[in-house]
């Protein structure tokens, strides 16, 4: 039964694919950080453990309760345990797209269905899977992911653990990391990465605002750095559609049109999205596509919240509502339920 449930989970991890060796690594990397993990209050207890991380630590206990008592979201034992894998990320995801084009490349398995990234728990791996990709003609990047879901199924072995990768975030994006892999556990649909991400999303922002309301300081530094990352998404959005009405132009001027459209939003960068110009100097069409994913459905998400009366269960079960229907239909009806327009898109952006 753990063997079979361990096995779910690797093949439920932001990436995977048929292939037997991504399999094992996927399944030997999430067994090493289960066994990393210890229960909070044994940290807690144990008197070598740093203060500033037993203050983390504590704070992540007074989130994950919340998480459960106000925003409906599982009451099971994630993360309520703790490792330090001694790494800067818990996996790493290789994305890629055309060369003129945001497909992304989707790898398949089973229970989980596609997906538009595969993960890998050892750096060097990642690099070279993703080496092989631009071998055969796609635009590849490599991303350090710090925290992934297993949707539940991990729960048999300890339930998804807190990490070292994420738990010194400021108060309000640890709340809003909690909240985003918890959400993943409510309601998750199989083959539509963007829907996933975009709910996901929505509920870490309207988490993060409801649980800062009382904390004006940690609010403020939150809305900040949103109002930022907004600001990086409009200029990523403006490029991705200057991209896509050069990839519907003539064949012939492609490339150097979308050279000179890069050159343009790293050079506007500078200025209209600070903080942000190291994303632009590398981006790719794989950047551009997989943003879109975490990026063009949470408006209509937010919208849906306030639809049902700002009531989470509600809330929940209006996503859920939208599960059975064909992808194309459910993102027209969530659409229909709310102006992607009208409310506040700002997710948490992949770096």
């Amino acid at each position: 039964m753990i063997q079979r449930l361990l096995l779910s989970a690797s093949l439920l991890l932001l990436g995977g694919c048929s292939a037997i060796g991504h399999w094992s690594q996927a399944a030997g990397g999430h067994l090493g950080i289960t066994r990393a993990a210890r229960p909070v209050a044994d940290w807690l207890a144990d008197p070598a453990t740093p203060t500033d991380l037993a203050e983390r630590l504590r704070l992540s206990q007074q989130l994950r309760d919340y998480a459960t008592a106000q925003l409906a979201l599982p009451d099971n034992n994630s993360y309520r345990r703790y490792a330090d894998l001694h790494r800067p990320a818990a996996v790493w995801n290789v994305i890629a797209a055309p060369e003129f084009g945001f497909t992304l490349k989707t790898w398949c398995y089973p229970l989980m269905g596609c997906a538009g990234y595969q993960g890998w728990f050892n750096l060097d791996e990642a690099k070279k899977r993703a080496e092989a990709l631009k071998a055969e003609g796609w635009e590849v990047q490599v991303q350090a992911i710090p925290a992934y879901s297993t949707l539940g199924w991990s729960r048999l072995l300890g339930g998804d653990p807190l990490l070292n990768t994420f738990i010194r975030y400021p108060d309000g994006e640890l709340a809003a990391m909690i909240f985003h892999e918890l959400a993943h556990q409510r309601v998750y649909v199989g083959d539509d990465t963007g829907f996933n991400e975009a709910y996901a999303s929505a509920v870490e922002l309207i988490g993060a605002r409801q649980w800062l309301a009382a904390r004006p300081e940690a609010l403020a530094a939150f809305e900040a750095g949103r109002s930022r990352r907004a600001a990086f998404l409009k200029l990523a959005r403006e490029g991705r559609l200057k991209l896509q009405a050069v990839y519907d132009g003539p064949a012939g001027q492609r490339a150097a049109a979308k050279a000179a459209v890069m050159a343009e939003l790293r050079e506007r960068a500078k200025t209209e999205a600070p903080g942000f110009e190291a994303w632009f100097q590398r981006a790719n069409n794989a950047n551009f596509a997989i943003l879109a994913a975490y990026d063009e459905l949470v408006p209509a998400f937010v919208r849906l919240f306030e639809r049902e009366g700002r009531d989470w269960a509600k809330f929940h079960a209006a996503v859920e509502a939208l599960k059975p229907l064909a992808r194309e239909a459910r993102r027209a009806n969530l659409r229909v339920q709310g102006d992607p327009h009208d409310a506040d898109p700002a997710p948490s952006p992949p770096q």
